[in-house]
C-alpha cells in the first residue's frame, strides 16, 4: 500500500496530525519547515523531532510521492524532460524543466521555468497533443505536483521561479487537487511561489475555470483556443463540442472581471487546418472582445498524428495580420523539439515500448 505524502500537509493538517498521534502543536512547525525550508527526504534527518515521532511519521507517511526514471537533455536551449514514476509502482508523468530566455547585454538568469503535469494521460483527446493517445489513467494527487518541482530543483539545483500547468492533463479537471496544491505552492511556509508566476492553462473546461475563479488568486490564465470557430475548433479539440465557444467566452469575460492579467489565448497553427488568414481575422475579432494576448505555436510534429507545420513564412503571416489588428502576438518556437518535449511524447514513447 502507497503511503499518503507529507507533501500535501498544510500546517492545520499538520497540527491536526500532532494531535492524532500525541504531540504538542508547535511539532507541526518544525516538521513543516523540514519538509519545506530544508527539503529533507529522510525522517531521521529530522533531528529536533523525538525519536518516537520520527518512528510514527516513518511508519504511516512518505516524503516524496514519485522517483525521477529518466531525464533526457536538449541540444540547444537548456530544456529539459524529465520522467517520474508514481510511488504506486506503475504510472508514468512527464514534466519540463524549461531555462530563462537571454536577457540584455547577452546575461543569462539563472531562473527557470517548470511545465508542470496535472493527470497521468488525458482524457481531453485534443487532436494535436500526444497525452491523450494513451486515455486518462488518472488524476494526479497534490502531492504528486508538488513532487514535479521538488524534482526539478533537484535536477537543475536551482530554484523554480515559474510554474506554467502545460503538461500532461487538463489542470481544471483536476480541481481539487489543483487547488490544495496551490495552496502550498503560494504559501510562505510551503514554495512560496507568487500566483503572478503561475499560469494556468485549460482547453476549456468551463466549470473548473469558474471554480479557479471564485480561488480568488492573481493567477495568470491561459486558454487552448486553437480554433476561432466552433466548426474549426471541434476538429481538433473534442472538448469544444462539450463546451463550445458560446459557453466559453462568457466565462472568460467573467474571468476578466477578477483577474489581474490579461488572458493569452494558445493557438497552434497546423497547416489546413486554423492556419489560413482568415482564421486569423476570427482569432482577432475574439482577442479583441476579451482584450486578449495570443501566442502562436507552430505545430510541434507527432509520431502517430496526421498533423502538418506550417512554413515558417506562413506562420509570420499570420502573427501579422493578428499584429495589424491591435492584438498583441508573440510566436513561440517549442523548445526540446529534439528531445520529444511536447506533452506527452515521452511517457507515449517508453510505454509503447513496454516501459510501463
Amino acid at each position: 500500500m502507497v503511503k499518503p505524502c507529507l507533501l500535501e500537509y498544510t500546517r492545520e493538517a499538520l497540527v491536526d496530525l500532532m494531535a492524532e498521534l500525541g504531540h504538542k502543536p508547535f511539532r507541526a512547525a518544525q516538521l513543516q519547515e523540514w519538509v519545506w525550508k530544508h527539503r529533507t527526504t529522510d525522517f531521521e534527518q529530522m533531528s529536533n523531532l523525538p525519536p518516537a515521532l520520527r518512528a510514527q511519521l516513518a511508519e504511516r507517511f512518505s516524503l516524496r510521492p514519485l522517483s525521477v526514471v529518466e531525464v533526457s537533455n536538449s541540444s540547444t536551449g537548456g530544456t529539459r524532460k524529465f520522467l517520474s514514476r508514481m510511488a504506486d509502482g506503475g504510472h508514468l508523468v512527464e514534466s519540463v524543466i524549461i531555462p530563462a530566455a537571454e536577457g540584455k547585454g547577452g546575461s543569462r538568469s539563472d531562473r527557470i521555468t517548470l511545465c508542470v503535469s496535472s493527470q497521468v494521460g488525458c482524457a481531453f483527446g485534443c487532436k494535436f497533443c500526444a497525452s491523450g493517445l494513451l486515455g486518462l489513467t488518472r488524476n494526479l494527487s497534490a502531492s504528486e505536483i508538488l513532487g514535479q518541482i521538488l524534482a526539478a530543483e533537484e535536477i537543475s539545483g536551482t530554484r523554480v521561479d515559474n510554474l506554467v500547468f502545460m503538461g500532461m492533463g487538463e489542470p481544471l479537471a483536476n480541481i481539487d487537487n489543483l487547488l490544495s496544491a496551490l495552496t502550498l505552492i503560494m504559501s510562505p511556509e510551503g514554495l512560496n511561489i507568487g500566483a503572478r508566476h503561475i499560469t494556468i492553462s485549460t482547453s476549456g473546461n468551463v466549470p473548473g475555470l469558474r471554480r479557479l475563479a471564485e480561488f480568488g488568486k492573481p493567477l495568470r490564465l491561459a486558454v487552448s483556443l486553437h480554433g476561432a470557430s466552433d466548426e474549426v475548433r471541434s476538429q481538433v479539440m473534442p472538448v469544444n463540442r462539450k463546451w463550445p465557444l458560446g459557453q466559453l467566452l462568457p466565462a472568460l469575460e467573467e474571468w476578466n472581471r477578477t483577474g489581474k492579467h490579461k488572458i493569452t489565448f494558445e493557438y497552434i497553427l497546423i497547416e489546413g487546418v486554423n492556419a489560413m488568414l482568415p482564421e486569423a481575422a476570427k482569432l482577432a475579432r475574439i482577442s479583441r472582445r476579451l482584450n486578449a494576448k495570443v501566442n502562436l505555436i507552430p505545430y510541434n510534429t507527432v509520431e502517430g498524428l496526421p498533423w502538418v507545420r506550417p512554413s515558417e513564412s506562413h506562420c509570420r503571416a499570420f502573427a501579422k495580420a493578428l499584429s495589424s489588428a491591435g492584438i498583441p502576438v508573440t510566436m513561440r518556437y517549442e523548445k526540446g523539439h529534439d528531445i520529444n518535449a511536447a506533452c506527452g511524447q515521452l511517457r507515449l514513447k517508453r510505454e509503447g515500448q513496454g516501459e510501463g
